[in-house]
């Protein structure tokens, strides 16, 4: 598809930008802030992805959940092969449209980049807004998966997340800096709250298509939501050993399995962003992280920030 107010091959200098870590910018593209490296893919994604209706695509805000949601959607969807997550990361698995599939050095010259062999159904990530996205999976038969997290959790991982990356070792991004970027927006896929309010309204426009869920819910009840994943996707569990099945894999997926295989304990990740090492998508894996970090005024700045951008809105989560 075509949508004539994106040009295929953008310039970075056209964009509006900003800095957000040291002297590195993140540009505007579309209303949302991106890395310089994900604006190529971003854009070819937009211009040219097409999904197939047998489809599944997991959209989220970066460090919401979506490695863990990688690991239990090819499970759900490649029973019999979901032992390569012993071996393989859940992002080599599941690529991510706007890096390695549409990316600078991996650009794909078709709207339908293949699957892995064996695998039965093509399952595919983005962190681009449903907002860029919206005339792409809109219309689409494919399957879109959202996941969400508790905002101020979800700022305690990126910060973290970020202070790993090579830029942020040499330099340092204080928490209080992170705090200010998340809160106006500045940060990768930013805003937060109009990423999570995009793909709300999918999901409540087209429950059939589209599937919400949020990390909270999923930590509480993994099994119950395992189960209302594969119902939606077309693959229910069945059988009388159906609940030993659901079982076994959220066993295998948890973040204590997934982040002791040698694989995800490695240093580098070439395969998605060079800079980013695959030890960095594993580190607690729980929920209120953000009360280590946070001081009361810093809770109560972003829970009034959530009130207006969520609860204003009817969608009541989040503090």
């Amino acid at each position: 598809m075509e949508d004539s107010s994106f040009d295929l091959d953008l310039e970075l200098s056209s964009l509006p930008k900003e800095k957000w870590l040291g002297d590195d910018y993140l540009f505007q593209l579309g209303g949302f802030w991106h890395l310089p490296q994900a604006i190529q893919g971003v854009n070819r994604v937009i211009n040219q992805f097409q999904p197939l209706p047998s489809d599944i695509i997991l959209a989220s805000f970066p460090k919401t959940g979506t490695t863990w949601l990688k690991a239990l959607l090819y499970s759900i969807v490649n029973r019999s092969s979901k032992h390569r997550l012993t071996t393989e990361n859940p992002h080599s698995l599941i690529p991510v449209l706007e890096y390695k599939t549409y990316g600078t050095t991996h650009a794909s010259s078709t709207a339908n980049p293949p699957c892995h062999i064996n695998d039965s159904r093509r399952i595919l990530s983005t962190h681009i807004p449903y907002q860029l996205l919206a005339k792409t999976l809109g219309s689409s038969e494919c399957r879109v998966v959202y996941v969400t997290r508790n905002p101020k959790d979800t700022l305690v991982s990126t910060w973290h997340f970020v202070n790993k990356w090579k830029k942020a070792k040499e330099e340092g991004w204080p928490f209080e800096v992170a705090v200010e970027k998340f809160c106006h927006g500045l940060i990768p896929c930013g805003p937060y709250y109009d990423h999570v309010m995009g793909y709300r309204k999918l999901c409540l426009d087209r429950p059939k298509y589209a599937h919400f869920l949020t990390y909270e819910g999923l930590k509480n009840d993994p099994k119950t939501h395992v189960k209302k994943l594969a119902e939606f996707l077309g693959c229910p569990f069945q059988g009388e050993d159906a609940e030993a099945q659901v079982q076994d894999l959220v066993n295998g997926c948890s973040f204590e399995v997934l982040s002791n295989h040698e694989v995800n304990m490695a240093g580098g990740f070439p395969s998605r962003i060079a800079f980013i090492p695959s030890n960095s998508f594993f580190r607690k894996g729980v929920v209120g992280d953000y009360k280590e970090h946070m001081s009361a005024e810093v809770v109560q700045k972003i829970d009034a920030l959530t009130k207006e951008k969520f609860h204003s809105f009817g969608f009541i989560y989040g503090v």
